[in-house]
């Protein structure tokens, strides 16, 4: 996966991000060229790893080239098989191209492109259909710097009120919530309680939306993963271990 792809979209699942030294380099494994990225880190072991960010290989310091290429061709079969899932996992959340009839999704649902020229633009949500006004609606570079300005606002306007809500549901001061384009994670907040929160949500199922909102509200509180912070994301969203799994179908669709 290139890491110029990769830029494009938030990825998600997981709320850590390697921070270790770490470089990309590609190897072939049954005829197929495998992007892998090899993160160095303070271990004894060879880790592999499949996930939203393609193949990970954490290695210790001083491992060798010769060393990580025979652990991936060891696990050739089992790397080639994972890789398969998570692109079998993908859907559009945004359109490769913004013409007619192109898949978007909004709030869960995917639905249609629809076109129109205007002298004002707009942004109408219909059965089905994310329909947008537009004075050159021909122009995809035009339309799409709109739409995602559009998504962005709605984000906003979608996810505050329920941080806020939250927030006050366990005593916490109303967070300072922003909007994130991060690559790794739908959310994330800081000692100061201010909340970031990824633009991508607003595709999402509203209850999963609220479920990454409801844990980083917890974080309000317990600044880490403990059994107290997980019993309170439980009082915020009773369904939480639900919407994780749920949330992993949508964070292998967010590479696009």
């Amino acid at each position: 996966m290139r890491s110029g792809v990769r830029g494009a979209v938030l990825r998600a699942i997981g709320w850590r991000v390697d921070t270790d030294d770490e470089d990309v380099r590609s190897i072939a494994l049954a005829g197929d060229a495998i992007e892998y990225r090899v993160v160095r880190a303070a271990r004894r072991s060879i880790a592999i790893r499949v996930g939203l960010g393609g193949v990970t290989v954490r290695v210790p310091y001083r491992a060798s080239q010769r060393s990580i290429e025979a652990a991936l061709r060891e696990h050739g079969a089992w790397l080639q098989a994972k890789l398969a899932l998570w692109h079998s996992r993908r859907r559009d959340i945004v359109p490769s191209r913004w013409r007619p009839g192109a898949p978007i999704a909004y709030r869960g649902e995917t639905l249609a492109l629809v076109l129109s020229s205007a002298r004002r633009k707009s942004i109408a949500i219909g059965p089905g259909t994310f329909a947008i006004a537009h004075p050159t609606p021909a122009e995809e570079g035009a339309v799409a710097t709109y739409a995602t300005a559009w998504l962005r606002r709605d984000a906003l306007r979608v996810l505050v009120p329920a941080a806020v809500d939250l927030a006050r549901r366990i005593g916490a001061p109303d967070p300072a919530v922003k909007l994130s384009s991060a690559r790794s994670r739908w959310g994330s907040c800081n000692a100061k309680g201010e909340i970031r929160l990824n633009a991508r949500l607003i595709h999402l199922p509203p209850e999963l939306a609220r479920y990454v909102v409801a844990h980083e509200v917890a974080h309000l509180v317990h600044l880490d993963h403990s059994p107290r912070f997980w019993e309170m994301v439980a009082t915020l969203h009773p369904r939480h271990r639900d919407a994780r799994r749920e949330l992993a179908e949508w964070a292998a669709a967010l590479d696009v």
